[in-house]
């Protein structure tokens, strides 16, 4: 873990920890749940600084309009109830994590955590300032999260140790995105 100390008004905001994000699953990102060990060192921290833990999911339902059986880009994944929707086992959520839900809609494909869902809001009336992001796939889904919180006006840290893209050249673009938008990233 970088050397940040977490403070209350913080939020660390994990992008989709999934089963079929991760090695063996339906759209698995190579070497996707080695950033599970990464990420509960900072829901260790963010639990002891009390800073609010968020955790995001696709959540689609078996017909989303962005499986390719759709005709969309992607194959079947993340559907509503199935083991690859799950997060991570590894992955250490406490109870009073704040679950966002995103894809849930046949006809939208959320990337970002923000697009069309509470977060903003909920954020905001818990005081959080400064937000850090880690998860699934750095450069499609964080990538997203983290332009949005940029944009919604937030202090915000990439934990790039913590995330991993689809391929590396799509990651190193993702990564320069970010921090020319306005996010740190933290190594």
């Amino acid at each position: 873990m970088a050397e940040v100390r977490l403070v209350p008004k913080d939020a660390l905001i994990l992008v989709d920890v999934q089963n079929d994000f991760c090695p063996g699953g339906k759209l698995a990102v190579v070497g996707g749940d080695e950033v599970v060990p990464v990420l509960n060192g900072w829901i260790r921290a963010a639990r002891e600084a009390g800073a609010m833990i968020v955790a995001s999911r696709d959540w689609h339902p078996a017909d989303h309009s962005s499986f390719r059986e759709q005709g969309g880009p992607w194959p079947s994944h993340c559907v509503q109830g199935t083991p690859g929707a799950d997060f991570h086992p590894g992955l250490e959520l406490p109870e009073d994590v704040l679950v966002v839900s995103k894809g849930d809609r046949q006809e939208l494909d959320q990337y970002s955590d923000f697009e069309q869902t509470p977060l903003a809001g909920a954020l905001r009336d818990k005081g959080v300032t400064r937000l850090f992001i880690g998860g699934l796939a750095q450069d499609v889904c964080v990538r997203a999260t983290v332009l949005d919180a940029v944009r919604h006006g937030f202090e915000t840290h990439v934990i790039s140790n913590g995330s991993k893209p689809l391929n590396d050249v799509s990651g190193k673009q993702a990564l320069e995105d970010m921090r020319l938008a306005g996010a740190v990233v933290e190594q």
